[in-house]
């Protein structure tokens, strides 16, 4: 998009969220528990099926349309080393970026994809072809819903990048869309498949933790230098919403392990949530010693908070912290903690576990070892080594896209659903809602209508049985 364009859409988008802000919190405000979760903004009616537990028609060989070869160019490279598919178009409207996509397929040895780049609404031409079964969008955020909302409305199963959606109203489009489509809408949420991640998702499902009563997690990652890259405008949509937004704008890559875990969604699910924002420090500051005191950067004004911390309590009772960070000189950490009433685990910055009945320490090296091959997640097991052979982000992009084609081509649920996509993303706006008025209580919308209630946990995949569910 026209840089003006998106500038606008991020003015907007923070128009939206404080009006919703003020209304989420006068709906609240003198009503009972009961009354309040009869809003319409919690419950709505459905307009088609559920779609919790899809499941559709096998396709042999997945046929996909990759949009957006930022991030999804890495796509591009790892679909050709999966069996069971074939990149049909891509999308971009930058030639250098076409053309790396093509010699990833051809260096696989699959031929050239479909190019579609005579503007920034050609993607449309790509959704609407009847030889594409999955559209593939890693676009920058103000196009992730329109994208998928067109894919599905034009019969496309569609995965979506991080968040897959900025507003409330925007999550329950695409629950809308997926349930009158019946079409699968995954976010791409990739911690879901790294190594510590599965292994603890697994020692969850065999009791290991006890009953899992609280979980911690983040985004703290130091892109001060990224949000202020110049030659690369790709890059600065980080700052255009720093800009115009405080909470927090990037919640999944912690949250989505730590939610699957807990159930959420299924068995369990948000009730509401909590949030505050320190004041904004690094950007100002890095702008002043890179740019000069007197620069444009310098004297900009930047609403985003350098650390937000938000809590989230479930309807069992359960409580989840969600951080975000990305303007502090602070090494990577997405924390992922478990606390159970058996035992402890966590992943920052060494990977540890303790256990009653000694959870007062960790376990030793070789308790530990033996405890991670005892509870290997079969998927990382069966795939982790090619997993990391091919890369991306350490092997779980591939392990991601890996489990999404073969679900996809055996019918099977996908192991993240629209309302997961829901439910994770719309911490974007319900934290800013809650920071800007005071950190008080904002309810959490119910994507699933209900259906969270009989439907299971996230499941441990079954290698003996073929992958089925356990």
């Amino acid at each position: 998009m026209k840089t003006n364009t998106r500038r606008d859409f991020l003015k907007k988008s923070l128009i939206g969220g404080l009006a919703a802000g003020a209304t989420g919190i006068i709906g609240c405000t003198g009503q009972k528990p009961e009354e309040a979760k009869a809003r319409k903004d919690i419950f709505r009616p459905r307009q088609g099926r559920s779609v919790m537990g899809l499941r559709c028609s096998p396709i042999p060989t997945v046929r996909i349309g990759i949009v957006g070869l930022g991030r999804g160019g890495n796509a591009v490279f790892r679909m050709a080393r999966i069996e069971g598919t074939s990149v049909v178009a891509i999308c971009d409207i930058r030639p250098d970026r076409i053309e790396r996509a093509q010699k990833s397929l051809t260096d696989a040895g699959r031929p050239a994809a479909i190019v579609y780049s005579a503007n920034e609404e050609d993607w449309k031409k790509m959704c609407e072809r009847d030889d594409i079964d999955l559209i593939y969008n890693a676009t920058p955020w103000e196009l992730h819903v329109p994208v998928a909302l067109y894919a599905m409305e034009h019969g496309k199963h569609v995965t979506v990048e991080v968040p897959a959606a900025l507003t409330v109203e925007d999550c329950w489009a695409l629950v809308d869309t997926a349930e009158k489509t019946q079409r699968h809408c995954m976010m791409l949420e990739n911690c879901c498949y790294d190594f510590f991640e599965l292994s603890t998702l697994n020692m969850a499902r065999n009791d290991v933790f006890g009953e899992i009563y609280h979980g911690e997690c983040a985004y703290i990652h130091d892109l001060r230098a990224s949000k202020h890259r110049k030659d690369d405008y790709s890059k600065q949509w980080r700052l255009e919403y720093s800009k115009h937004h405080t909470g927090n704008p990037y919640p999944t890559h912690g949250l989505g392990p730590v939610a699957q875990i807990m159930g959420i969604n299924r068995g369990d699910r948000f009730d509401y949530l909590t949030s505050t924002s320190t004041n904004q420090y690094g950007l100002s500051l890095y702008a002043e010693n890179n740019f000069g005191k007197d620069s444009p950067e310098a004297r900009d004004t930047y609403r985003l908070g350098d650390m937000n911390t938000t809590l989230v309590r479930s309807l069992s009772g359960h409580t989840i912290m969600i951080q975000h960070d990305t303007t502090s000189p602070r090494p990577y950490d997405r924390i992922h903690k478990i606390s159970g009433t058996k035992g402890y685990a966590v992943k920052y910055p060494e990977e540890k576990i303790a256990l009653e009945p000694s959870a007062h320490e960790f376990l030793k090296p070789d308790e530990y070892r033996a405890l991670m091959d005892k509870y290997e997640h079969p998927l990382s097991k069966y795939i982790g080594e090619q997993a990391k052979a091919v890369g991306g982000h350490g092997g779980m992009d591939y392990i991601m896209d890996w489990r999404l084609i073969y679900c996809l081509r055996n019918g099977l649920p996908l192991d993240q659903d629209v309302y997961d996509a829901a439910t994770w993303s719309c911490i974007v706006e319900l934290s800013e809602q809650s920071v800007l008025n005071r950190s008080s209580a904002v309810d959490v919308p119910d994507f699933t209508r209900g259906e969270w209630k009989n439907a299971r946990p996230w499941p441990v995949i079954d290698m003996v049985n073929v992958f089925t569910y356990s």
